[in-house]
């Protein structure tokens, strides 16, 4: 009788990177969650942006299990991970926040979904609020969703608009973006689109970064087996006019980048419509630091359309991957039709 040797079980390599600029308190607060995640093939690192705060060497004095890449300067999100991820190598990365408490068992349900289709390139877990418990968070919730128009939602948070988790999204599906907050990303496909775009600097860059993969036809996902909680706001605080400036900027040029020829001059011909309300209202509410923001936003919008080093020379004709892509308006089903939560909406 002939005696078949099956071996156990081998688990891909999974690296946590986190991205450190002046985060100190953060470390001190979050990291030994990430310290006790169960996964046998984890590596830890934080990325560091040129901290002044004593970061680096908080972390190696208290944490000395904890891989550390230094950047000499501060790249923001994208090109601070882009410098990181030269230096890894692993079958997964996990782009996660400082301000990030992960739970014990948040890496494995991700793997074995990754494992299961080598067309999912990036996931995300549920994320939930770290000073709220019982309330989705804002940046991720259960997933990201974006309507004609390039404006981004999630389950579970429409604007301002937060929802409590009562089960609701406890599905794992195909969404169109994943939080930057925690994000699984297939190496391969890292590489293959060589990063995060660094001329966004920080925000929106996950969004563009999951659109490509759309693009080229890969699936991001959401796994409702995973929970993390996030603080959030801890580099900028939400109404502070800099992240006013680089979200529309970047939403502006992540449409640009990425929309297919057949509706570009329209969907971003309309963009700028709503996004002058947007100052106009700014304006009305004495927020003038927003509303210049938004102007300064178009401004540099323009700059870059016209400069030919980022012109798109092969526009693509179609999303090749149309999953969390809503065909309605976010801002007409939230402002008029008073929609407040996703169950409400009709999203493929």
């Amino acid at each position: 009788m002939t005696t078949i040797f099956n071996p156990p079980f081998s688990h891909p390599k999974v690296t946590v990177v986190i991205l450190n600029w002046n985060g100190k308190k953060h470390l001190e607060q979050f990291l030994p969650s990430v310290l006790r995640s169960i996964y046998p093939n984890l590596t830890i690192v934080v990325g560091d942006n040129a901290s002044t705060d004593e970061s680096v060497a908080f972390v190696k004095a208290k944490f000395p299990a904890v891989n550390i890449i230094q950047n000499p300067h501060n790249y923001g999100y994208a090109g601070g991970y882009n410098r990181a991820m030269t230096q890894l190598d692993s079958d997964y990365y996990v782009l996660l926040n400082s301000d990030v408490e992960v739970t014990p068992n948040w890496i494995a349900p991700i793997i074995d979904l990754m494992e299961s289709d080598k067309l999912v390139a990036v996931v995300q877990p549920k994320i939930k609020s770290w000073n709220y418990k019982n309330e989705f968070e804002y940046a991720g919730a259960a997933g990201g969703f974006i309507d004609k128009y390039g404006y981004p939602f999630c389950r579970g948070r429409i604007f301002d608009a937060i929802e409590d988790d009562e089960g609701q999204y406890n599905d794992s599906r195909e969404i169109f973006w994943a939080s930057g907050a925690a994000l699984f990303v297939r190496k391969t496909y890292w590489d293959e689109l060589k990063g995060l775009d660094e001329t966004f600097f920080a925000h929106m860059e996950e969004v563009d970064f999951c659109w490509r993969l759309k693009n080229k036809g890969y699936k991001v996902m959401y796994c409702a087996q995973s929970l993390v909680y996030h603080l959030g706001g801890g580099t900028l605080p939400h109404e502070n006019p800099l992240k006013t400036f680089l979200n529309f900027r970047n939403n502006l040029r992540m449409l640009y980048k990425n929309l297919p020829k057949r509706n570009f001059i329209f969907i971003v011909t309309a963009r700028l419509c709503l996004d002058f309300l947007a100052l106009i209202k700014f304006l009305i509410e004495g927020k003038f630091k927003s509303a210049n923001a938004v102007h300064k936003a178009h401004v540099d919008f323009v700059k870059y359309v016209c400069n030919p080093k980022y012109r798109i020379k092969n526009r693509q004709s179609v999303l090749k991957n149309k999953s969390g892509f809503y065909a309605g308006s976010i801002v007409f089903d939230y402002f008029v039709r008073r929609i407040k939560s996703f169950d409400k909406l009709n999203v493929e």
